[in-house]
């Protein structure tokens, strides 16, 4: 296949000549039955804290083939208690972290419930019409407990059962329909004299389907695809979440001139119903802060039942034949847009242009095997037509002809403006700045491979620099064993951290704050393979991130032109620290009483998660897992970077245990 070409599979050679082979039909059921056992720290009074927990749990698995090409899965009261725990984080950003998804029955397939609504590496790209991790969620609600209450509430929502079918049709027809329904999740409170429930997470149905058709020999595909997620709420305490919410998606691109040119167009809806308490919420949520003052082309809505919103992307390029490849493409979500009931969305009224182009070089030279130039633009405006931010990178990475790879780049943003950082007050304008990084990593077919990277974020005058390390190191040394170790550290200096909204007569105060955080954390892992059918799994990461505030201010002009204008430091007079309530009093008029407060904002998080697999295929298809899960957590206000004093009381914090037994079967009919 030519390095130019951009087509992959379908230049692949046709195997012909075959004859006689009967398909058989598929069916296999896997029941399986789990023992688990916790053990964590009591809590003195606590019902539900008593040191120790167990539970026996079954369920079942099963696969069928359909047709030839149509499988459908199903699963009921599945258990994935063998997954790997997601890695550890602070996130100081008004916004939700997107986690990958590593649950085996929400992986396998998974490509043909992808609706990516816009492609490349920014914001945008981790929106989707359909985000798995949303079904077994956490619970949205917890309850308000009085003194001397303690409540049992489930960590996750049960799956009742889900099902999926899908493939691929000789026709090219591309097919995927989910079904799972999670349960009704009580909360049992204990109180002095007696025990109540309450409900935490109402039952829920998800429905996606997708359908996708390939046609003129695959030089042009369309597709569609919808979603439902119905909730029976019973509990008015959580009206503030929608009862039923609908989204859905089209998509077309069409290549032409041997697959060289390409054209797409992928756009979405949605449509919300709920509680009007519900809709003040999202309306009020930070994927689109509809409160915020400067956005006169928005407003609060209290007498709403229903939202509605649109979003999607067009883009057109040349993407194979030479040297130069080149794309541009234009995004956007309405402020109404809103899919995060079973897909993804990081932040709604938004526009965004961008254009890209690279050059490559595929023909050895000198020292280097292949080598690309990347050049980038970008700008952004949201629905009120403001500009809200521009900027541009040039970046190359390349293989050397010892197979080692090096890349590095350079970012220039121009001044923008965050409609997010004061939680729903007026935007904020931020200076420009630049952002370089560079990586090398050295030839991956040895037994050693090493990998060390850094960035840097520093804007134009001077109030902010975000710094990146990391490494990894990779050993094998025999083809049953690899082993890994990814060590990463961060500092992050900044002068506007949120930390507060207050309220002076009547109106409301953004509090913000200098920060000094420093972050280090690192991931090991073991692979064994003792046989092709027995396993040993091991991942460990420690974590540690200390925040300190200083130099507290509250913002007076978000967006003036002066940045020294924006805000106002806090004088000694101004601001007094109670270190036995751990509280900032704050007298804004100076007239000797307290006009508001806030709580030390300083953070020590002390993490350690670890999870040892072993896995032992018995029979092909039935297997048997054990697996020992530790976790050990810790939150302190010192707000002190100290690595060595950090890492002993990481291991001196008190161990949650997970110990797991997995047993399943499969019957093959």
């Amino acid at each position: 296949i030519p390095q130019e070409d951009n087509a992959w599979v379908s230049r692949f050679g046709e195997l012909q000549g075959i004859k006689g082979i009967e398909p058989k039909r598929q069916i296999d059921l896997i029941p399986y039955i789990v023992a688990q056992q916790e053990y964590y720290e009591q809590e003195e009074d606590n019902p539900y804290a008593t040191g120790k927990d167990g539970k026996l749990n079954v369920g079942m698995d099963g696969k069928i083939g359909v047709t030839n090409d149509l499988t459908l899965d199903f699963t009921i009261n599945p258990d994935f208690g063998q997954v790997e725990a997601d890695p550890s984080e602070v996130n100081l950003t008004a916004y939700e972290t997107f986690f990958r998804e590593k649950r085996p029955f929400f992986i396998e397939g998974n490509n043909i419930y992808n609706f990516q609504i816009t492609g490349g590496g920014n914001q945008f790209s981790r929106d989707n019409l359909f985000y798995s991790r949303r079904i077994g969620r956490q619970p949205h609600y917890y309850p308000d407990l009085e003194d001397n209450e303690y409540a049992d509430v489930p960590a996750n929502s049960t799956i009742l059962g889900a099902f999926k079918l899908s493939g691929k049709t000789k026709k090219g027809w591309s097919v995927g329909i989910m079904e799972s329904v999670t349960q009704r999740e009580m909360a049992e409170i204990s109180y002095e004299g007696g025990k109540r429930k309450e409900e935490v997470e109402p039952l829920t149905n998800y429905f996606v389907a997708r359908l996708e058709k390939d046609i003129n020999k695959g030089n042009t595909v369309v597709g569609g695809m919808f979603t439902s997620t119905n909730r029976k709420i019973d509990n008015p305490s959580i009206d503030y979440i929608p009862k039923n919410a609908y989204s859905g998606g089209f998509n077309l691109k069409h290549f032409w001139k041997d697959k060289s040119w390409m054209f797409a167009v992928r756009t979405v809806f949605s449509s919300i119903y709920g509680d009007t308490v519900s809709m003040v919420n999202l309306q009020e949520s930070p994927v689109r802060y509809f409160q915020r003052p400067d956005a006169s082309y928005l407003k609060v809505d209290s007498t709403r039942s229903s939202l509605q919103g649109h979003g999607g992307s067009v883009e057109i390029g040349k993407v194979g034949e030479g040297h130069w490849r080149f794309v541009t493409w234009v995004t956007w979500r309405s402020p109404g847009l809103e899919l995060n009931d079973v897909g993804y969305l990081r932040s709604a009224d938004e526009v965004q242009q961008v254009a890209w182009a690279s050059y490559r070089i595929w023909e050895p030279f000198s020292i280097f095997r292949r080598i690309n130039f990347n050049f980038n633009q970008w700008t952004g405006w949201d629905f009120g037509g403001r500009n809200t931010y521009y900027g541009g990178n040039v970046n190359m990475n390349t293989q050397l002809k010892n197979h080692w790879h090096f890349g590095s780049g350079l970012n220039m943003d121009g001044p923008s403006i965050s409609k997010s950082d004061l939680r729903g007050g007026p935007s904020l304008k931020y200076p420009g700045g630049w952002n370089y990084w560079i990586f090398a990593s050295s030839d991956s077919r040895k037994k050693f491979k090493a990998e060390v990277s850094f960035s840097q974020y520093q804007n134009f005058n001077n109030t902010a620099t975000f710094r990146n390390y990391g490494f990894e190191l990779i050993f094998r040394p025999s083809n049953i064993i690899k082993l890994s170790v990814e060590p990463f550290y961060s500092t992050n200096i900044y002068n506007l951290q949120y930390v507060e909204t207050a309220e002076f007569n009547g109106e409301d105060r953004y509090i913000t704050s200098f920060i000094n955080q420093e972050t280090f954390g690192l991931e090991g892992r073991i692979d064994l393979n003792i046989t092709p059918d027995l396993t040993i799994q091991y991942f460990g990461q420690p974590f540690m991130s200390s925040g300190n505030y200083t130099k507290f201010n509250r913002v007076t002009q978000a967006q003036a032109d002066d940045y020294y204008d924006r805000f106002h430091v806090f004088t000694d007079e101004e601001i007094t620290y109670n270190s036995d309530d751990e509280l900032y009093l704050v007298d804004e008029n100076n007239d000797g009483v307290t006009d508001y407060e806030f709580g030390n904002p300083n953070f020590d998080f002390l993490q350690f998660r670890s999870n040892l697999v072993l896995r032992w295929e018995y029979v092909p298809g039935s297997t048997l897992y054990l697996v020992w899960s530790q976790g050990r957590t810790d939150v302190t206000s010192q707000g002190d970077f100290n690595f060595g004093h950090n890492w002993d009381n990481l291991f001196d914090i008190h161990p949650h245990d997970v110990i797991l037994v997995k047993f399943s079967y499969r019957l093959a009919l």
